[in-house]
């Protein structure tokens, strides 16, 4: 049985795209509290199936899949440049391919304007016109109005016009730095990517006799299976340790090991292969925010993903890209291994030393290298102790020295070194587990 969270999140799911949702509306609908309605609201809103704009409300949108990440909605272009909408409130929820910024002769920026892209153009009524006759929405900069017969021709067309305080420029600048956020979140993967979906896995209920674990442990040769309840919840996991010399009658719920380790669909892949490489994991299901079983991801599953991961190409970098791009590898006259950079402007603090954080990074990227000298395979870090670290100005050239002072088959143990003409300036030591590819 649903719980009523879970009722009025498929009632917005069924809604169609652009429909304006409400509190009130919802409570009245559906029976429930004001404080309920809200909640899944919230929640519809985390889950990307709603978006809430100011002094508009809730509507509901188009969730996006991962390869469209990069394409902005209008609704969320309101909210990056703090917009107010003049009118077209009702194409809110459509996303722009692309945005021209209109400080040209109308003619020429017309060229530009094509159906479905964001004219961003000061107080020019005329170019507001052509632009939604073209089939494009428009962002007036510098705060200006347009005319009432614009704006009836917005709700028309259902293209959003709007307008912000902002100059154009700088709104050029906020809706690019937007993307290129989107772009970073592409990158990381996400259990939901790469887990197998239950109507291919294998599992047991808990009244289900240990004669079945026997039966699908010769049909596929695999060992452990989640214990799944008749509300599709996961209750346990049975693997060849719990049901060794049990009797074939004896029901699952007997022999399985209760409240086992799940992940989400929303956890990241670094935190599943965390846990797994941890907890010695081979298998382990996945659920939903209500507990409910999606399906079972293997360490096999998540090691091949991250070495798909690493032959991915770059499209947005991260401050830990584009700290650790610049470590060049040298080696001095007792051939150690040295990673040199310089600080630049990036890397430092308000006082214009370099930062804790970057010096954290610098001090892992460079035994992470010098480990995969040692162990080809990726590593997850368990334990950093920075002894001392003393400022060190911008533009100073850094000489990283790390050190390994044990490595065994899973785990390593490193002693970084980091100078500054030839002074002592940070010193910490790094502890790793390994994972054998």
């Amino acid at each position: 049985m649903a719980t009523k969270h879970e009722q009025i999140l498929n009632h917005i799911d069924s809604l169609s795209i652009g429909s304006k949702i409400s509190v009130r509306g919802i409570a009245k609908a559906l029976e429930v509290s004001e404080g309920t309605a809200y909640r899944a609201i919230k929640e519809a809103e985390n889950q990307g199936l709603v978006s809430t704009i100011e002094r508009v409300g809730t509507i509901r949108i188009e969730r996006k899949k991962k390869e469209n990440i990069e394409r902005l909605t209008f609704a969320e272009i309101i909210n990056i440049v703090d917009g107010q909408v003049l009118g077209g409130r009702e194409g809110l929820y459509k996303t722009l391919n692309k945005f021209v910024i209109g400080a040209m002769k109308l003619e020429a920026m017309m060229r530009y304007t094509e159906a479905g892209s964001l004219l961003i153009v000061g107080n020019r009524t005329n170019a507001h016109e052509l632009a939604l006759k073209e089939g494009a929405a428009v962002l007036i900069t510098g705060g200006f109005d347009t005319e009432e017969h614009v704006k009836r021709l917005a709700d028309e067309k259902q293209l959003p016009i709007i307008s912000t305080s902002y100059d154009s420029f700088t709104v050029a600048t906020m809706i690019n730095r937007a993307i290129y956020d989107q772009l970073i979140k592409k990158e990381i993967v996400l259990v939901d990517d790469i887990y197998t979906p239950f109507e291919n896995s294998f599992y047991l209920h808990p009244d289900d006799p240990v004669s079945r674990w026997h039966d699908f442990n010769e049909e596929t040769m695999h060992s452990r299976y989640p214990v799944i309840d008749q509300h599709m919840r996961v209750v346990g996991m049975v693997t060849s340790k719990d049901v060794i010399g049990k009797e074939p009658t004896l029901s699952i719920d007997k022999v399985m090991t209760k409240q086992p380790m799940t992940v989400q669909t929303t956890t990241s892949l670094a935190n599943a292969a965390h846990m797994m490489v941890w907890e010695g994991i081979e298998i382990m299901p996945v659920v939903d925010a209500y507990h409910k079983f999606k399906g079972i991801i293997s360490r096999q599953d998540v090691l091949k993903a991250l070495q798909q991961l690493q032959r991915q190409p770059q499209v947005g970098e991260t401050i830990d890209d584009l700290v650790t791009s610049q470590l060049q590898e040298t080696s001095d006259l007792f051939e150690q291994t040295i990673y040199e950079t310089r600080v630049t402007p990036q890397m430092t603090n308000q006082l214009g030393t370099l930062s804790y954080g970057v010096f954290t990074s610098l001090v892992v990227d460079a035994g992470s290298r010098l480990l995969h000298h040692y162990k080809k395979g990726d590593l997850v870090v368990e334990n950093i102790s920075i002894y001392f670290i003393k400022p060190v100005q911008l533009d100073s050239t850094l000489e990283i020295k790390p050190r390994v002072l044990e490595v065994g088959r899973k785990f390593a143990k490193v002693d970084v070194e980091v100078f500054n003409e030839k002074v002592l300036v940070g010193k910490a030591m790094l502890m790793a587990q390994l994972i054998d590819r």
